[in-house]
């Protein structure tokens, strides 16, 4: 090793000798790319993990081990994890690793102790695509920001879907599925209900076309079966075991891969609510729940402005309750600079640079590191399998040098668990009484539809009443000369009772009232991502 690879293996070697609770993430290498040297350890802190992360790096190169790796640590230390598992592979977790092979081998490079476990996994699935408990979220909750993101509406359109939650907000209308979104909108834009939009500016009717097709459309492509009752409670993450170890959630998504901009920000949602429910604790020993958003670019492409604020404000707020983001994707330019400036902690793949686009965003990659003795711009390009630049945040929060590191192996399986064990998982999940079964009550739908039937009732038993009036004035016989007879020049009283009095007797009028009444004092309050505040 050369006098300057030595001196850089000594930085990282005390830069990363944390005193608090920390990860392991593997050995560093020196700058002349030798052999790992098994003293100068890589961790993390953490009480530096809910400044958040990104895991980065081209196809094939080892995003998804780190993660495991990641979730597995962080189980041990009593962290709850979150992970969505988009190929399928992370059920892995649940089955020891078998060991020997590559695994010792990388293991005894770098010195480190070594046991194969399996790791406590919930699973959970996106409305009932794929194994696991289906989560659900209601329209209500998801809020105008999110489905306009999911929608793909422009800033118009999604302005005009704003109005149209903040009146059924007013009114107390559960928006709970996408028919009850639909049914809104049908009677905001209809002659009975643009009287309730007069106030607020009104909604054209080719823009409220455009939303009711992508709704339609998106309840064809089964999102339908995403938005609904029971709605996921964000303490189900937040599980541990009877030994202490944190709970790893994983979201499998592979049947919904057509859909990626729905899921992607469905994890937002969750991080949305989960900003919403904790209280706030500062900058704790550990973190409360680690947060994985895989796929990141996809929840970034095309996103308005109102988004992309509301997630770095949601990003930037959340690190005092507690809980790490951890962003995954390909290249760190797929995520916007006001959230990559909040992200403290890197694990960076190999790049590659096949393309004139490929070097420009590894140029911009190797600028957002700190300096160091490596030739960053040849060592991205160069990692192997396994292999990551990382640089964290130290207990004081300042950055640590980069160091290239060999990463350790998972303790679980690499790869998914045998289908019997994944079946065990769901049958055993404590999880399946309260999310197994989908709930259908009363929302905006039937509600909107009951008014409509009883002010028809009460019109048709108006016209009744006048009917009846009609007919006994015209029956009554009349005083002598022709005239009514009066009582002091006043009208006549109506034997039958006034036609006001018939219709506020009605059980039509009543029933419509009691309609009404439902909404008063449930006005619905949002949070700053646009979701219901519970």
């Amino acid at each position: 090793m050369s006098e300057q690879s030595s001196s850089q293996v000594d930085r990282i070697r005390e830069a990363y000798a944390f005193a608090g609770p920390s990860i392991t993430l593997g050995g560093a290498v020196g700058t002349d790319g030798d052999a790992v040297a098994s003293e100068a350890v890589v961790r993390l802190p953490l009480g530096s993990m809910n400044r958040h992360g990104l895991v980065a790096g081209a196809t094939g190169t080892g995003k998804t081990v780190t993660l495991q790796v990641l979730a597995e640590q962080l189980s041990d230390s009593g962290v709850p994890v979150f992970l969505a598992d988009v190929k399928g592979d992370l059920t892995g977790l649940a089955t020891p690793a078998e060991g020997g092979g590559k695994v010792e081998e990388r293991m005894s490079g770098l010195a480190q102790e070594w046991e194969a476990k399996a790791y406590p996994v919930e699973l959970l699935n996106l409305g009932g695509h794929g194994v696991g408990n289906p989560v659900r979220a209601t329209v209500t909750g998801f809020g105008p920001t999110l489905l306009s993101k999911v929608l793909g509406l422009n800033q118009t359109q999604e302005s005009s879907l704003g109005l149209i939650f903040y009146w059924a907000d007013q009114q107390g209308l559960a928006l709970l599925d996408l028919k009850d979104l639909v049914a809104v909108i049908q009677h905001l834009i209809s002659d009975e209900g643009r009287a309730d939009l007069k106030g607020l500016g009104g909604i054209a009717t080719s823009t409220a076309g455009v939303i009711l097709r992508e709704l339609i459309g998106l309840s064809a492509a089964g999102g339908d079966v995403f938005f609904g009752e029971p709605e996921f409670e964000t303490a189900d993450l937040l599980r541990t075991t009877a030994d202490g170890a944190g709970v790893i959630t994983l979201l499998e998504l592979p049947g919904v891969q057509d859909r990626p901009v729905l899921f992607s920000t469905f994890l937002m949602w969750l991080l949305a609510e989960l900003f919403q429910d904790l209280p706030e604790v500062g900058d704790p020993e550990k973190p409360t729940l680690v947060f994985v958003l895989d796929e990141a670019h996809l929840l970034f492409g095309d996103a308005s402005d109102a988004f992309l604020d509301a997630v770095e404000q949601a990003v930037r707020l959340i690190r005092s309750k507690g809980v790490g983001v951890f962003f995954v994707t390909q290249t760190p330019t797929d995520v916007p600079d006001a959230v990559l400036a909040q992200l403290g902690n890197r694990v960076q793949h190999a790049l590659r640079a096949h393309t004139p686009n490929d070097a420009k965003a590894l140029k911009a990659t190797v600028s957002t590191f700190p300096t160091s003795d490596y030739d960053l711009g040849e060592v991205l390009t160069s990692l192997r399998t396994g292999e990551a630049v990382v640089t964290v945040l130290s207990e004081e929060g300042a950055p640590t040098p980069v160091a290239r590191t060999v990463l350790r192996a998972p303790q679980a399986r690499i790869g998914p668990s045998e289908e019997e064990v994944v079946r065990a998982l769901v049958a055993g999940s404590s999880l399946s009484g309260r999310y197994a079964e989908a709930l259908d009550r009363e929302s905006a739908h039937e509600m909107l539809a009951a008014r409509m039937e009883a002010a028809t009732r009460a019109a048709q038993e108006q016209e009744a009443a006048e009917a009846r009036t009609r007919a006994s004035r015209e029956a009554a016989p009349g005083p002598a000369g022709g005239g009514r007879r009066g009582s002091g020049g006043g009208g006549r009283q109506d034997p039958d009772g006034g036609v006001l009095e018939q219709v506020v007797s009605s059980g039509a009028f009543r029933s419509m009232l009691r309609s009404a009444g439902t909404v008063i004092g449930r006005e619905i309050t949002r949070s700053v991502f646009g979701t219901r505040r519970r």
